[in-house]
């Protein structure tokens, strides 16, 4: 048996699946699983980055104590965030958490040498103000980045620690806003103009690519490189066409296409859409929403006294709803999810199955709104929707999902980050050819069903 190792990180949780092909299907085996390495520290919000690693050597070495050695290991987390080493590859730190508030006030300074309107004509990247090129700037400011001799985006970093080798890989990167959308590597155009020196970044390289050889453990493996961004990855388990939208399902809800090139139109700039990099050079192109976020802080208001199934019977019993955006700022971070939204709302007794069921129903109509700006902006008609993830889960959202958009909705696969990123390491191991061969596998191995 050839077991593939996918260490998946989310910003709340990491796993460790085992991935292997037995009866000519995918089977996956959760082996691993640990979280809490958000922290505050001095007033700011940072990564617990020797926790990470040690959890994840933890992980590693739970295979062995299987018998169940992984001929390939491969790392994914979340875009954006990033470890700078010195000249000694000792970290600088902290490692700050893109949600930390040092990042709010940098834009319009940014803005000034350098406007959106040509960072997205370079990058295709949406403005959010966590992006690597703002916290960059702020290291700049405080001095740390002249410290600074190697740039690692997270997922870089961890496989830096398993095996000594220095690598940026691609999809990771390209959620910086500094890799160039055309060329795609480093924008060095950008990094002179914001006076980030460039001699810390190594040249881009792909998934489905060797960075070397585990080291520490007692037995061998090989890490490599899977679309490391964890949408990416997911993304590389859909398999709805060229004409296909899929939806991210989790925390965030991320809703997109997948395109041959990047569209770095005005239209797109001001529709705020973002141009990801993929597996096989493929652009993710797609917007961001709160998602499971607010049902996740509904549940926490509520002493977590429902399940989610319980939340979403409420909702749909309840008939009513008012809508929000669910991208408002207000949500973001608040002390209490439902007071939030009955503010919004302007109605501090509104109950709460009626709160449930507005955000049921407003993430359905986003959706639906983002579905119809695909089409107009790609021109393409869209004719089916993959929703994956652990969001696809959720039947009465999948349903209004199909109902606001008219479109064909499939649900599944349900782990498909994990999934996205074994089957690239197959790819890497030649027992799948191509992606297209990878995408046929998963279909025949996981339950993805039509919503009716």
């Amino acid at each position: 048996m050839t077991y593939h190792l996918a260490i998946d990180l989310g910003a709340s949780s990491g796993r460790h699946i085992l991935g292997y092909i037995e009866n000519g299907k995918i089977v996956l085996e959760e082996v691993h699983r640990f979280e809490d390495y958000l922290k505050e520290e001095n007033g700011s919000l940072t990564w617990d980055i020797e926790k990470m690693v040690r959890e994840v050597k933890a992980g590693i070495a739970k295979c062995g104590e299987l018998g169940k050695i992984p001929s390939t290991i491969a790392i994914d987390t979340w875009g954006v965030d990033y470890v700078l080493l010195d000249e000694n590859k000792n970290e600088l730190l902290p490692a700050y958490a893109y949600r930390d508030n040092r990042n709010n006030l940098i834009q319009p300074e940014v803005e000034k040498v350098i406007t959106q309107k040509v960072l997205y004509a370079k990058t295709g990247i949406q403005k959010a103000n966590f992006n690597t090129l703002y916290q960059l700037y702020c290291d700049k400011k405080s001095g740390k980045l002249e410290k600074a001799k190697y740039f690692l985006m997270m997922p870089d970093y961890l496989a830096f620690k398993l095996t000594g080798v220095i690598k940026n890989e691609y999809t990771e990167a390209s959620t910086s806003n500094l890799i160039n959308a055309k060329s795609k590597i480093w924008d060095t155009g950008i990094l002179d103009t914001l006076g980030i020196k460039k001699d810390i970044f190594s040249d881009v390289s792909l998934p489905c690519t060797k960075v070397g050889a585990l080291m520490g453990f007692d037995f061998e493996s090989t890490v490599v490189l899977a679309p490391s961004h964890d949408t990416a990855s997911a993304v590389a388990a859909c398999s709805t066409g060229d004409n296909g939208v899929y939806i991210s399902s989790g925390t965030w809800s991320l809703i997109g296409t997948e395109n041959p090139e990047p569209v770095l139109t005005e239209e797109a700039l001001k529709a705020n859409f973002t141009n990801e990099g993929g597996i096989n050079f493929r652009y993710r192109f797609l917007k961001n929403f709160m998602g499971m976020w607010l049902f996740q802080n509904i549940r926490k208001d509520l002493n977590k006294n429902y399940t989610y199934d319980e939340m979403m019977k409420l909702a749909e019993k309840s008939g009513r709803f008012e809508e929000i955006d669910t991208n408002a700022p207000e949500f973001l971070a608040p002390d209490n999810m439902i007071e939030a939204i009955r503010a919004y709302l302007g109605n501090e007794s509104l109950p709460v199955e009626v709160v449930i069921n507005s955000v049921y129903h407003s993430l359905a109509k986003a959706y639906a709104g983002v579905v119809k700006e695909i089409e107009e902006i790609s021109n393409k008609t869209v004719d089916t929707i993959n929703i994956v993830g652990g969001g696809s889960k959720d039947a009465y959202l999948n349903k209004l999902t199909a109902k606001y958009t008219g479109k064909r909705v499939l649900a599944g696969p349900v782990e498909a980050t994990a999934t996205g990123n074994i089957i690239s390491q197959m790819m890497y191991s030649k027992e799948v050819k191509t992606l297209e061969e990878a995408r046929e596998l998963v279909k025949l191995s996981f339950d993805i069903k039509e919503v009716m």
